[in-house]
């Protein structure tokens, strides 16, 4: 957020790397200038390199504050965020808009709007392609640039995705009811802050900001979706066999911590695991579908997904023959679906590590069959196969499809 000063300084000083300005026209409540392509060029350009700030309603040349009339800053304001959600991929979310008024050179009130853009997790393409700052212009990314911004952000895996800062946090991102969790009981504050570094759920950004790292957001913040575009499951039941609105029987969105997400999925599925039963010689029930291999396929998508995949959710649907889970990001590794039973390899290590040291309820321990959210055996697969086949007599089936992995586990027939 800035004051008045801040704006002025930043005015005196002129355009640079992080810093400019605009002029902008509105006829008939519509924008007019600056042009959506080329603003969203400069946004892109500022996500790509160290961030930065764009000034509306001043002149470059000559630098002069023209001012924007205060009944059109609304429609400004929606302009502005429609251009960073729609006109950029992926959109861009780190970003704090405001308005402020300033006294000019000739002493008179004026009113300017300003955006904050954040240095980005991912890289961010818009109208002319991969932009960044230089100066004060946009230039292309060539394709050695890309490459090693790409590595400096993890989407090389040469730093895993979940230990990344992620942009607009702080330490009071982590909430204390979920991040106690993974500290030693009365420990003072410096000292916790000391843990959750130690423990990478804190980190330092490029220019030594502690921040919350991806991790973090995701196990100690109720709604990390606000932080990490599309880090919730999404879970739809259906009463046929295909995706039809007609049939739709339930659809819920679960967003809380990983391991509630876990936790609110696999209640979803136990809630329309159908159950037969006959009495030939006693009542012998008959799921359609083994809830600890249920519960070990959610736990799978949930940490190995790629989270850098900004556009994509995992995603649950239950059919009335079929359950598919669909998880975004390819194997890794080197991993391929025919050595997922007898390889184990974690992309999110530190996302593994804290979910096997929370504890299940024991109500749901029974129906998962262990005691940890996650045991670290390397065992996922082969219940999830063992026990599905069982049931059903058909094996699950593993595919690629694209950047994303899909299990297939088939319904037991009713006795």
């Amino acid at each position: 957020m800035l004051n008045a000063a801040q704006i002025l300084e930043k005015i005196r000083t002129g355009e640079n790397s992080g810093v400019d300005f605009k002029e902008v026209r509105i006829g008939n409540d519509k924008v007019t200038d600056p042009r959506r392509d080329d603003l969203s060029d400069d946004v892109a350009a500022f996500a790509n390199h160290y961030g930065g700030t764009i000034i509306f309603g001043v002149a470059d040349k000559p630098r002069q504050i023209i001012g924007i009339d205060p009944s059109k800053i609304t429609i400004l304001n929606r302009y502005i965020s429609e251009i960073c959600r729609d006109s950029i991929v992926p959109p861009v979310v780190y970003f704090y808009l405001d308005s402020v008024q300033v006294v000019d050179e000739a002493g008179e009130d004026k009113y300017l709007v300003y955006v904050e853009i954040e240095r980005s997790l991912w890289l961010h393409k818009s109208k002319k392609g991969y932009l960044y700052r230089h100066g004060d212009s946009n230039r292309p990314m060539s394709s050695e640039h890309l490459l090693r911004v790409g590595q400096s952000r993890s989407q090389a895996r040469i730093m895993p995705f979940d230990e990344q800062a992620v942009p607009g946090t702080g330490k009071d991102t982590l909430q204390i009811p979920f991040y106690q969790r993974f500290l030693k009981e009365h420990v003072s504050d410096s000292e916790a802050e000391e843990i959750l570094i130690k423990r990478r759920l804190l980190v330092k950004d490029d220019k030594g900001d502690l921040r919350a790292s991806v991790a973090g957001v995701l196990m100690c913040h109720n709604k990390p979706d606000n932080y990490l575009y599309n880090s919730f499951i999404q879970a739809v039941c259906y009463g046929g066999k295909t995706k039809d609105a007609n049939y739709q029987l339930d659809a819920k969105d679960f967003s809380g911590t990983l391991d509630q997400q876990i936790v609110d999925a696999f209640s979803f599925v136990t809630r329309y695991n159908k159950v037969s039963a006959r009495k030939e010689v006693g009542r012998e029930e008959k799921p359609q579908y083994s809830m600890r291999a249920v519960f070990e396929a959610l736990v799978n998508a949930v940490v190995h997904r790629d989270y850098s995949k900004h556009g994509s959710k995992i995603r649950l649907f239950m059919f009335a023959d079929r359950l598919e889970i669909y998880s975004p990001g390819e194997l890794a590794n080197m991993l391929t679906v025919d050595s997922l039973p007898f390889n184990q390899v974690t992309r999110n290590e530190i996302l593994a590590r804290l979910l096997s040291e929370i504890k299940l309820e024991d109500s749901m321990a029974g129906r998962a069959g262990r005691g940890y959210f996650l045991e670290r055996r390397g065992e996922g697969v082969g219940i999830i196969l063992r026990e599905s086949e069982r049931l059903s007599g058909k094996t699950p089936v593993y595919k690629l499809l694209g950047e994303e992995l899909l299990l297939t586990v088939y319904a037991a027939e009713p006795h």
